[in-house]
Protein backbone atom coordinates (compact mmCIF):
# COMPACT_ATOMS: atom_id res chain seq x y z
CA UNK A 1 0.00 0.00 0.00
CA UNK A 2 2.62 2.41 1.13
CA UNK A 3 4.50 1.61 -2.17
CA UNK A 4 1.25 2.20 -4.47
CA UNK A 5 0.85 5.71 -2.85
CA UNK A 6 4.18 6.29 -3.55
CA UNK A 7 3.94 5.56 -7.06
CA UNK A 8 1.03 7.97 -6.97
CA UNK A 9 2.74 10.63 -5.45
CA UNK A 10 5.65 9.82 -7.51
CA UNK A 11 3.53 10.35 -10.98
CA UNK A 12 1.63 13.70 -9.32
CA UNK A 13 5.38 15.20 -9.48
CA UNK A 14 5.98 14.19 -12.95
CA UNK A 15 2.12 15.28 -13.67
CA UNK A 16 2.57 18.69 -12.38
CA UNK A 17 5.97 19.25 -13.35
CA UNK A 18 4.14 18.96 -17.31
CA UNK A 19 0.96 20.80 -16.74
CA UNK A 20 1.77 23.20 -14.35
CA UNK A 21 5.34 23.90 -14.04
CA UNK A 22 6.08 23.14 -17.58
CA UNK A 23 9.45 21.43 -17.08
CA UNK A 24 8.66 18.93 -19.59
CA UNK A 25 6.70 20.15 -22.13
CA UNK A 26 4.46 18.30 -24.93
CA UNK A 27 6.51 16.42 -26.99
CA UNK A 28 9.68 16.24 -24.77
CA UNK A 29 11.29 12.69 -23.94
CA UNK A 30 11.77 12.68 -20.67
CA UNK A 31 14.93 11.90 -18.78
CA UNK A 32 15.67 8.07 -18.33
CA UNK A 33 14.70 6.13 -15.42
CA UNK A 34 18.19 6.36 -13.69
CA UNK A 35 18.06 10.36 -13.68
CA UNK A 36 14.03 10.34 -13.10
CA UNK A 37 14.63 8.03 -9.74
CA UNK A 38 17.26 10.03 -8.34
CA UNK A 39 15.42 13.25 -8.79
CA UNK A 40 12.46 11.56 -6.85
CA UNK A 41 14.80 9.52 -4.69
CA UNK A 42 12.82 6.41 -5.34
CA UNK A 43 13.49 2.88 -6.59
CA UNK A 44 12.73 2.45 -10.29
CA UNK A 45 10.38 -0.17 -9.65
CA UNK A 46 8.01 2.76 -8.07
CA UNK A 47 9.29 5.02 -10.60
CA UNK A 48 8.31 2.78 -13.21
CA UNK A 49 4.67 2.31 -11.99
CA UNK A 50 4.16 6.13 -11.83
CA UNK A 51 4.91 6.38 -15.01
CA UNK A 52 2.53 3.09 -16.25
CA UNK A 53 0.03 5.94 -14.32
CA UNK A 54 0.10 8.59 -16.58
CA UNK A 55 0.54 6.52 -19.19
CA UNK A 56 -3.05 4.92 -18.80
CA UNK A 57 -3.77 8.82 -18.27
CA UNK A 58 -2.62 9.39 -22.05
CA UNK A 59 0.13 11.66 -20.64
CA UNK A 60 2.90 9.98 -21.54
CA UNK A 61 3.43 7.15 -24.07
CA UNK A 62 6.23 5.00 -24.83
CA UNK A 63 8.25 4.61 -27.71
CA UNK A 64 10.35 1.28 -28.47
CA UNK A 65 13.79 1.94 -28.56
CA UNK A 66 13.30 5.60 -28.25
CA UNK A 67 12.06 6.86 -24.81
CA UNK A 68 9.53 8.15 -22.90
CA UNK A 69 7.64 11.19 -23.92
CA UNK A 70 4.79 13.68 -23.22
CA UNK A 71 1.77 13.08 -25.71
CA UNK A 72 0.42 16.42 -27.08
CA UNK A 73 -3.12 17.42 -25.45
CA UNK A 74 -4.49 17.45 -28.95
CA UNK A 75 -3.30 13.76 -29.22
CA UNK A 76 -4.85 12.46 -26.31
CA UNK A 77 -8.13 14.03 -26.90
CA UNK A 78 -7.73 12.16 -29.99
CA UNK A 79 -7.26 8.94 -28.72
CA UNK A 80 -10.45 8.70 -26.42
CA UNK A 81 -12.56 7.03 -28.75
CA UNK A 82 -14.61 9.85 -31.17
CA UNK A 83 -13.16 10.29 -34.36
CA UNK A 84 -11.37 14.13 -34.30
CA UNK A 85 -11.89 14.14 -38.03
CA UNK A 86 -15.14 13.61 -38.50
CA UNK A 87 -16.27 16.40 -35.37
CA UNK A 88 -14.16 18.70 -37.79
CA UNK A 89 -16.33 18.15 -40.61
CA UNK A 90 -18.87 20.70 -42.60
CA UNK A 91 -21.65 18.39 -41.14
CA UNK A 92 -20.66 19.26 -37.21
CA UNK A 93 -21.35 22.58 -36.62
CA UNK A 94 -19.94 24.41 -33.74
CA UNK A 95 -23.03 25.06 -32.32
CA UNK A 96 -23.45 21.00 -32.76
CA UNK A 97 -20.93 20.93 -30.08
CA UNK A 98 -21.21 23.74 -27.63
CA UNK A 99 -24.93 22.21 -27.65
CA UNK A 100 -23.17 18.76 -26.75
CA UNK A 101 -20.96 20.11 -24.42
CA UNK A 102 -23.97 21.59 -22.36
CA UNK A 103 -25.58 18.28 -22.08
CA UNK A 104 -22.64 16.03 -20.41
CA UNK A 105 -20.21 18.95 -19.11
CA UNK A 106 -22.42 20.75 -16.50
CA UNK A 107 -23.12 16.88 -15.06
CA UNK A 108 -19.57 16.20 -15.50
CA UNK A 109 -18.33 18.92 -13.87
CA UNK A 110 -21.13 17.98 -10.63
CA UNK A 111 -19.58 14.33 -10.34
CA UNK A 112 -16.02 15.32 -10.25
CA UNK A 113 -17.29 17.54 -6.74
CA UNK A 114 -18.22 14.59 -5.44
CA UNK A 115 -16.13 12.06 -6.66
CA UNK A 116 -12.37 13.79 -7.20
CA UNK A 117 -9.49 13.07 -4.69
CA UNK A 118 -8.33 16.25 -2.81
CA UNK A 119 -4.82 15.55 -5.01
CA UNK A 120 -7.32 16.04 -8.29
CA UNK A 121 -8.85 19.10 -6.75
CA UNK A 122 -5.43 20.83 -6.34
CA UNK A 123 -4.31 19.69 -9.49
CA UNK A 124 -7.88 21.04 -11.62
CA UNK A 125 -6.98 24.25 -9.81
CA UNK A 126 -3.50 24.34 -10.54
CA UNK A 127 -4.25 24.25 -14.57
CA UNK A 128 -7.20 26.74 -13.86
CA UNK A 129 -4.44 29.37 -12.91
CA UNK A 130 -2.58 28.18 -15.62
CA UNK A 131 -5.63 28.59 -17.94
CA UNK A 132 -6.19 32.55 -16.65
CA UNK A 133 -2.26 33.40 -16.93
CA UNK A 134 -1.92 32.56 -20.39
CA UNK A 135 -5.67 34.04 -20.97
CA UNK A 136 -3.45 37.11 -19.77
CA UNK A 137 -1.23 37.14 -21.59
CA UNK A 138 -2.62 36.14 -24.74
CA UNK A 139 -6.03 35.14 -25.35
CA UNK A 140 -5.36 33.75 -28.73
CA UNK A 141 -2.08 32.12 -28.25
CA UNK A 142 -1.34 28.53 -28.73
CA UNK A 143 -0.39 27.96 -24.77
CA UNK A 144 -4.02 29.43 -24.08
CA UNK A 145 -5.61 27.24 -25.97
CA UNK A 146 -4.12 23.69 -25.14
CA UNK A 147 -4.44 24.77 -21.31
CA UNK A 148 -8.40 25.81 -21.93
CA UNK A 149 -8.46 21.34 -23.30
CA UNK A 150 -6.15 20.28 -20.10
CA UNK A 151 -8.29 22.65 -17.45
CA UNK A 152 -12.14 21.53 -18.47
CA UNK A 153 -10.31 18.15 -19.62
CA UNK A 154 -9.26 17.36 -16.33
CA UNK A 155 -12.52 18.42 -14.64
CA UNK A 156 -14.15 15.97 -17.06
CA UNK A 157 -11.79 12.93 -16.08
CA UNK A 158 -11.96 13.93 -12.02
CA UNK A 159 -15.91 12.81 -13.03
CA UNK A 160 -14.47 9.15 -12.86
CA UNK A 161 -17.05 8.13 -16.00
CA UNK A 162 -15.39 6.42 -18.41
CA UNK A 163 -18.71 7.07 -20.91
CA UNK A 164 -18.26 11.03 -20.44
CA UNK A 165 -14.59 10.64 -20.69
CA UNK A 166 -15.22 9.31 -24.33
CA UNK A 167 -16.72 13.02 -25.26
CA UNK A 168 -13.31 14.52 -24.28
CA UNK A 169 -12.50 15.11 -28.22
CA UNK A 170 -15.97 17.28 -28.34
CA UNK A 171 -14.20 19.64 -26.26
CA UNK A 172 -11.38 19.71 -28.02
CA UNK A 173 -12.68 20.08 -31.33
CA UNK A 174 -15.26 23.34 -29.84
CA UNK A 175 -12.06 24.97 -29.04
CA UNK A 176 -10.08 24.41 -32.35
CA UNK A 177 -13.43 25.48 -34.15
CA UNK A 178 -14.00 28.63 -31.97
CA UNK A 179 -10.61 29.51 -32.70
CA UNK A 180 -10.95 29.03 -36.36
CA UNK A 181 -13.91 31.21 -36.77
CA UNK A 182 -11.75 34.23 -35.46
CA UNK A 183 -15.17 35.61 -34.10
CA UNK A 184 -15.14 37.95 -31.15
CA UNK A 185 -12.14 36.05 -29.25
CA UNK A 186 -11.12 39.12 -27.18
CA UNK A 187 -14.89 38.95 -25.84
CA UNK A 188 -15.20 34.83 -24.96
CA UNK A 189 -11.27 35.55 -23.39
CA UNK A 190 -12.55 38.11 -21.02
CA UNK A 191 -16.01 36.36 -20.33
CA UNK A 192 -13.66 33.03 -19.83
CA UNK A 193 -11.56 34.14 -17.33
CA UNK A 194 -14.40 35.59 -15.10
CA UNK A 195 -16.14 32.10 -15.80
CA UNK A 196 -13.39 30.12 -14.76
CA UNK A 197 -12.86 32.01 -11.86
CA UNK A 198 -16.43 31.10 -10.44
CA UNK A 199 -15.84 27.48 -12.06
CA UNK A 200 -13.01 27.02 -9.58
CA UNK A 201 -14.44 28.68 -6.69
CA UNK A 202 -17.17 26.13 -6.80
CA UNK A 203 -14.80 23.18 -7.46
CA UNK A 204 -12.68 24.16 -4.11
CA UNK A 205 -16.32 24.35 -2.31
CA UNK A 206 -17.53 21.30 -3.74
CA UNK A 207 -20.51 22.45 -4.37
CA UNK A 208 -21.87 20.33 -7.10
CA UNK A 209 -24.81 22.55 -8.01
CA UNK A 210 -23.11 25.70 -8.59
CA UNK A 211 -20.41 24.60 -10.31
CA UNK A 212 -23.26 22.98 -12.85
CA UNK A 213 -24.81 25.98 -13.30
CA UNK A 214 -20.94 27.74 -13.94
CA UNK A 215 -20.15 25.85 -16.01
CA UNK A 216 -23.73 26.04 -17.86
CA UNK A 217 -22.91 30.17 -17.97
CA UNK A 218 -19.80 29.58 -19.08
CA UNK A 219 -20.56 27.66 -22.47
CA UNK A 220 -24.11 29.40 -22.97
CA UNK A 221 -22.07 32.82 -23.08
CA UNK A 222 -19.72 31.44 -25.80
CA UNK A 223 -22.90 30.67 -27.75
CA UNK A 224 -24.11 33.85 -27.24
CA UNK A 225 -21.25 35.37 -28.38
CA UNK A 226 -20.60 33.15 -31.11
CA UNK A 227 -23.89 34.55 -32.30
CA UNK A 228 -25.14 30.92 -32.87
CA UNK A 229 -28.27 30.76 -31.10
Amino acid sequence: MEEESLAQRTADKIRNMILVENVYKFGDKLPNENVLSEKFKVSRTTLREAVHILISEGLLNVQRGKGTFVVNQMERQADSGIDLQELHSKKVTLRDLYETRLIFEPEAAALACKRASDEEIAHILELGKQCQEHLKKSYTGKQRIESEVAFHGAIIKASHNEFISQFLPVLTATIEKTFDLDHKLYIIAKDAYEDHAMIMKFLEQRNPEAVKCAIKIHLSNAIHTEELE
